[in-house]
């Protein structure tokens, strides 16, 4: 391959990976009338748009918890789009010093949000550093070192933290403290993220049936992140495999090819709840054992399949370790033997 080609091919690459994360930023949602699902939240949310915007005065810090790719990051951007500013995006273990952290906040406008993913990552000096920015509005900087150091205090306009995290319990308290606005999102229903569905399908210009989007969605785990993702792959499927139009058959072919099953379990969901119920007797097993028998790390499937295996009433945590419930062995298609402790085939 001749170099000039080469250079075609590295162009070609930086253009499909620009337009791949154009479509990601444009399938996000723009204001808070594009956000379906979490109704309480995008009531109380108006409430505090409107009130700051009725006082002429910066939002209320903000914090959003909960499982990932719920659309805490969404959210950040629609706040700034139905607040008309600015918005600085970053994340905890990205800020590593309070001169990193000191030299983002001398940027910042009156009014615009500083956007903080995990949030519960950030260092502790840098965090010393956050608390005047967010109570007083000012900088604390000390010059010199030994009996000639001083201290200067800059003050910074009035703007608005917005801090997402998935691991709400690792905050610190004095951090969580300054947060005026909490708010958890919670899994989004099968109705929301058809919706969801259907909006990014407009947009992505796919053809897609009502069943077809029923489909996606109820393998979806309540998670419109994954809904997205999987909309693009049986866009895929349909594509490559069909003529073009996702319907019920063709979702339902796709996914299965995918190894996602009607309830949205994938390979790795399903090989937790086998270890626990073939290698352990059912439970109860510690988090650590469980990862080391499937290979996978521990924080992965405590912050990303646990939760909706603990939704759909698969698990359940104990002192002693994670157990499975006889749902989960119906949905195997195995009973639980009691007399010899291990799981046959219904």
């Amino acid at each position: 391959m001749s170099e000039s080609e080469q250079d075609d091919r590295l162009v070609s690459g930086k253009k499909q990976t620009e337009e791949h994360t154009n479509v990601d930023a444009a399938l996000r949602p723009r204001s808070l009338s594009d956000i379906y699902g979490q109704d309480s939240l995008v009531e109380q949310l108006q409430i505090l748009l409107d009130a700051a915007k009725g006082r002429g005065e910066a939002l209320d810090h903000i914090l959003f918890y909960g499982p990932p790719g719920l659309g805490k990051t969404s959210l950040s951007h629609v706040m700034a789009y139905e607040m008309g500013v600015n918005i600085r995006v970053t994340a905890g273990p990205v800020i590593e010093r309070a001169g990193d952290l000191a030299a983002i906040l001398t940027n910042l406008r009156k009014g615009d949000i500083l956007f903080i993913d995990e949030v519960h990552r950030l260092g502790r000096a840098v965090e010393e550093v956050l608390y005047p920015a967010m109570e007083d509005f000012a900088l604390d900087i000390v010059i010199g070192k030994g009996p000639s150091a001083r201290n200067i205090r800059l003050k910074l306009p009035r703007f608005t933290v917005i801090g997402a995290t998935t691991r709400l319990a690792l905050m610190t308290a004095p951090l969580r403290a300054r947060f005026g606005a909490v708010y958890r999102l919670d899994f989004y229903g099968e109705e929301a993220l058809v919706k969801i569905i259907n909006r990014a399908a407009g947009m992505l210009d796919v053809p897609l049936d009502s069943a077809g989007a029923t489909e996606i969605a109820r393998r979806a785990r309540g998670t419109p992140r994954i809904a997205l993702r999987l909309l693009r792959r049986v866009r895929d499927y349909a594509q490559v495999r069909a003529d073009g139009v996702i319907t019920k058959t063709v979702a339902d072919e796709a996914l299965s090819l995918m190894e996602i099953d009607a309830l949205g379990l994938d390979d790795v969901d399903r090989r937790v709840l086998e270890t626990i119920i073939e290698k352990f007797g059912g439970g109860p097993v510690g988090l650590e054992t469980i990862a080391a028998a499937i290979s996978e790390e521990a924080d992965t499937i405590m912050d990303v399949y646990e939760p909706f295996l603990l939704q759909l009433g698969f698990i359940e945590r104990t002192p002693r370790g994670r157990t499975a419930t006889p749902l989960a062995y119906r949905h195997l298609g195995l009973e639980p033997d009691g007399a010899a402790g291990q799981p046959r085939l219904l």
